[in-house]
């Protein structure tokens, strides 16, 4: 046993290296903002987004325009998680270990193991964040996409959406379901023959790549999700075009965040509720809000249950993370050193404690997420 960590850096670099193979998808698919390296634990950074302006006619006047007032948003990331996970050998363990020859080789798979429980938690946190912060969505809850073979439209589709949005078209993502990466490799000859792909990368790799200017990737946290139980809601008053907030009446039970939601007035746009109510309220759509105007005393409808497969423009997901904050001098640890990990870019704290008859190792990091931009992330349902 080494006496400090930097004896085990072969080690932890095999362990981050097991662990970068798990299917995460979001983390290298999401902006890594570090202008919220200075936030303690809780604390929420905030910066300005300027709204859409208007236009006027130019009339020349003996002094200069005089301009309507503009509310700046304020929208705000909290560093919200700090999370740790810790291992010990115990003397006995580490003598045991020795004379298996396994000592190594165990020490390893239990650092593999606690980066693989931090990945996935941020992994699945901004899964959450995305689905929950999107505009609007397109397909069938509890069917497949791309079950038709040669046939892209769901692809075209969501892409659509971002294009109506204003989303930029230079960094986009797809983050896909296991699931719904199967009939992509399996149905569709044009992403997998080398004369109509280009490259044999999905053929021989079952690298997913590029289509229509969408990035693909797979996650292993996409999940189902559970719509919310409200029923009989309608809406008080009416909401014109780009207006988000929608006031609901009559109606009882949940509507949560995340639920995709048609009126009557608009049955072909699904919306994504950003922000729910559990009884008479009201929600919020994502951005830019309806398209059309949405009468009063109209029937709102929640969709089924569905897995969500998140598309959207690079910036408009933000990860912050970084080291816990130790005290000035540091603690009581032995050591402590910091390792990034060279698939998903995350920066791991280690620390190493000596303690009664045993060795402490500590693996940790402080992260927070945020969907800063719900123009820009769309739901293709599955």
């Amino acid at each position: 046993m080494a006496n400090t960590l930097t004896g085990l850096m072969p080690t932890l670099y095999e362990a981050l290296d097991t662990v970068s193979r798990e299917l995460v998808g979001f983390i290298p698919a999401v902006n890594r903002d570090s202008s919220a390296d200075r936030a303690a634990v809780g604390e929420t950074v905030s910066w300005p987004v300027v709204p859409p302006l208007s236009s006027g006619d130019f009339t020349p006047a003996a002094y200069g325009p005089s301009p309507s007032d503009v509310t700046i948003a304020a929208p705000t990331l909290t560093l919200s998680k700090s999370k740790a996970v810790p291992f010990y050998l115990t003397g006995e363990d580490l003598q045991g270990l020795k004379n298996g020859g396994s000592t190594q080789v165990s020490i390893k798979n239990a650092f593999a193991q606690c980066m693989r429980t931090l990945v996935n938690l941020i992994e699945a946190d901004l899964f959450a964040v995305a689905y929950k912060g999107a505009s609007r969505a397109y397909g069938t809850a509890g069917t497949l996409p791309f079950a038709t073979a040669s046939d892209l439209t769901d692809i075209a589709n969501i892409r659509k959406i971002l294009e109506d949005n204003g989303a930029p078209m230079s960094d986009l993502h797809l983050v896909l379901s296991t699931a719904a990466a199967v009939p992509l490799r399996a149905k569709h000859s044009e992403l997998f023959r080398v004369m109509e792909s280009g490259n044999d990368a999905m053929l021989r790799d079952g690298t997913l790549g590029r289509i229509e200017g969408l990035n693909l990737h797979e996650s292993a946290q996409v999940a189902v999700v559970t719509k919310g139980t409200g029923t009989s809601y309608v809406t008080s008053g009416s909401t014109a075009p780009g207006v988000a907030a929608i006031a609901l009446v009559t109606g009882t039970n949940t509507v949560l965040a995340g639920d995709i939601v048609t009126f009557a007035a608009d049955s072909n746009n699904k919306y994504v509720v950003n922000i729910g109510v559990a009884a008479a309220g009201t929600i919020t759509l994502g951005a830019p809000g309806a398209l059309v105007t949405i009468a009063t005393a109209n029937a709102m409808t929640i969709g089924n249950n569905f897995t969500p497969l998140c598309a959207f423009d690079r910036n408009a997901i933000v990860l912050a993370t970084r080291a816990p904050a130790l005290p000035e001098g540091g603690d009581a640890a032995d050591d402590v050193v910091e390792i990034t990990d060279p698939v998903t870019g995350l920066a791991f704290q280690v620390a190493m404690y000596r303690q009664y008859g045993r060795i402490a190792y500590d693996v940790r990091i402080v992260w927070g997420c945020a969907a800063v931009k719900q123009n820009n992330i769309a739901v293709l349902l599955s």
